[in-house]
């Protein structure tokens, strides 16, 4: 059991290395408007990306999925809380399932 404690120590060592030496030794560097306009952005691309793909077959059928993200591109639109968003989702599939 003490070699389970450390290999997870270890294992939470080596992950936090390539995080945390950037942070101390970049800290105080200056992008220019360009880079951090790009690395603002980044993590809603990197989701989108991770994503989209399931949200296509989440329903199983291509029509209820494009009516769910339809509605929840447009309910974004209107900078609504993300609870909001896929609530009126949930609601717009179940509703085109039925009618």
């Amino acid at each position: 059991m003490n070699r389970l404690y450390i290999l997870v120590a270890l294992m939470g060592l080596v992950t936090c290395i390539p995080r945390l030496i950037p942070m101390m030794w970049l800290k105080n560097l200056k992008l220019s408007p360009f880079w951090e306009a790009f690395f603002d952005i980044l993590p809603y691309a990197m989701l989108s990306a991770l994503v989209f793909p399931s949200v296509l077959n989440a329903s199983g059928n291509y029509f209820l999925s494009a009516v769910g993200l339809i509605t929840a591109v447009i309910l974004s639109y209107f900078n609504l809380n993300s609870m909001i968003v896929v609530i009126g989702s949930v609601a717009a599939v179940l509703m085109a399932t039925y009618i």
